[in-house]
């Protein structure tokens, strides 16, 4: 029967394309190098965002500004910010308040290259992130490189990006929320480094597998259990 169940479960993802959030894997060597699933590019004036029960791009909202998004956007798969990224964020900030924003973690990818489309994977290093705090949440935002970029690739630290760059990426989600009815407080408590990154990285991913488990686990034992019942 586990021949069976191996044979169905490749056959089902040769025919259907994976949840970019369940389906698509957080990255082998998590996480010096992780996946990015890219939702918004700079170009964008419209906020995508990925339907969390369908895992189809959907229109969140015309963007309200004329700032766009300065960089690529997106989350990081088979990741989720709970009581672990909340832990964290409490723990580095002195509050004890924080609660995780249950999302996917966010990362934003610095690259020089023009794109053209969102809806992508890029394989990406992180280098450091913010800490913010949206109405009492922990939504922390991962600055990454796109990996072998030929300007920020052979970046290793958040030291390395010019501060000016970081200025603009910080500016964005500090005002984006600035009029139109948003009511929630956004700050930004810390900019960190690489080694933090990785922390609210593994953090996010145990989360993830706490509220969720393995994708392709939970597939074999619901193929199994379907052949054990037609036997």
């Amino acid at each position: 029967m586990k021949e069976d169940v191996s044979k169905l479960a490749k056959a089902l993802k040769q025919r259907f394309v994976a949840h970019p959030w369940h389906g698509i894997n957080i990255g082998k060597s998590q996480p010096e190098i992780i996946n990015a699933f890219i939702e918004i590019i700079p170009s964008d004036t419209i906020k995508y965002e990925v339907d969390k029960e369908s895992g189809y791009i959907m229109v969140d909202r015309p963007q309200k500004f004329s700032n766009n998004m300065p960089c690529l956007y997106g989350f990081v798969p088979q990741t989720y910010c709970d009581k672990h990224v909340a832990e964290y964020a409490n723990l580095k900030t002195g509050r004890t308040e924080i609660v995780g924003d249950h999302d996917p973690l966010d990362v934003c990818v610095l690259s020089e290259r023009d794109f053209n489309r969102g809806n992508i994977i890029a394989e990406c290093v992180p280098i450091g992130g913010f800490r913010m705090i949206d109405g009492g949440e922990a939504d922390d935002k991962i600055i990454a490189v796109l990996k072998d970029d030929q300007v920020y690739g052979d970046m290793t630290s958040i030291e390395d990006v010019p501060a000016k760059v970081l200025d603009r990426v910080k500016h964005f989600f500090l005002t984006y929320k600035d009029m139109g009815g948003d009511s929630k407080e956004v700050e930004i408590t810390h900019t960190y480094g690489a080694e933090e990154a990785k922390e609210v990285i593994k953090r996010s991913y145990l989360d993830y597998k706490e509220n969720f488990g393995d994708a392709d686990q939970l597939l074999s034992e619901a193929l199994a259990a379907v052949i054990k019942e037609k036997v």
